[in-house]
């Protein structure tokens, strides 16, 4: 999936970025909007209950899906009396849309009845949720063997896959939205280890506007402010940092009721004592 070579020591040499798949494979998008693309062009369905039941596919790829997940996935309020017959129509479709342009070997063979569900034969390296979770094992395997500019590179990448909300097309019902929330979770927490690593690299200074805009879009995230203090403090600009806190503190106070958490009152402590904590 990716260029690399190994160095004498054992460590991995990750200067290169990630190689994509051939455009020529079948890709399948979650990160953004649900989409099934190939050779650059778009191939994804536009009917709501079709896209639905597609990211139920995609989210399992080559597992049988359950017709009881489905659903429930797109009827959280009760199926109708034809659910058998409809949910028939709808896999019907999917399998029409894969043969018309040829999407699989055959349609049959890619959307396969096994019961009591479906199985999507496709490979998980199809869908950019599975390589991002590659990026982001070989960016903490990395971060072990204190490589942290390396894993940076790796972080990046994987949050490179990203263009929107997950699934930000399909109207996600009682199963596809703990999803969603779960790939959100993911991406903040690659986020912050990003941030960490470029930290800890030496790349405070060049961080500073990136931490701005995100604390911006985040005023009650607390770990990324933490971040930007450090960062605003090791670059000599403690009262910046200070100004940070103090903006910080007052929101929660205001918003939530509540003070900035001990690792922060730390910190806030550390740049009063001028300390090198950061």
């Amino acid at each position: 999936m990716y260029s690399e070579k190994r160095l004498s020591d054992g460590l991995v040499d990750v200067s290169q970025r990630p190689v994509q798949p051939p455009e020529s494979v079948v890709q399948f998008t979650v990160l953004g909007t649900l989409g099934v693309l190939r050779d650059g062009v778009d191939y994804t369905p536009t009917a709501p209950k079709l896209l639905q039941l597609l990211a139920l596919l995609v989210m399992r790829p080559g597992k049988m899906v359950h017709v009881d997940s489905i659903t429930q996935e797109l009827w959280p309020s009760g199926p109708p009396r034809t659910v058998r017959t409809t949910l028939h129509t709808y896999v019907y479709h999917l399998r029409r849309c894969f043969e018309q342009h040829s999407l699989g070997v055959g349609a049959d063979e890619m959307l396969v009845t096994k019961a009591p569900g479906y199985v999507f034969r496709i490979d998980p390296s199809q869908v950019d949720v599975h390589r991002f979770g590659q990026l982001q094992q070989e960016a903490q395997d990395l971060l072990r063997q204190d490589q942290h500019a390396a894993a940076a590179v790796r972080f990046r990448a994987a949050l490179d896959l990203w263009s929107g909300p997950p699934l930000a097309n399909v109207h996600c019902g009682p199963i596809l939205l703990p999803y969603t929330m779960e790939l959100l979770e993911q991406r903040r927490n690659a986020l912050h280890m990003l941030i960490e690593a470029e930290i800890t690299s030496g790349n405070h200074r060049e961080l500073i506007g990136e931490l701005r805009s995100l604390t911006a879009g985040n005023p009650l995230d607390e770990a990324l402010h933490g971040q930007l203090m450090r960062a605003l403090g090791r670059s000599g600009r403690r009262s910046d940092a200070m100004a940070v806190y103090r903006n910080l503190r007052k929101r929660l106070s205001e918003e939530l009721g509540v003070e900035p958490c001990d690792e922060l009152q730390l910190l806030h402590h550390d740049l009063i004592s001028e300390g090198d904590h950061f």
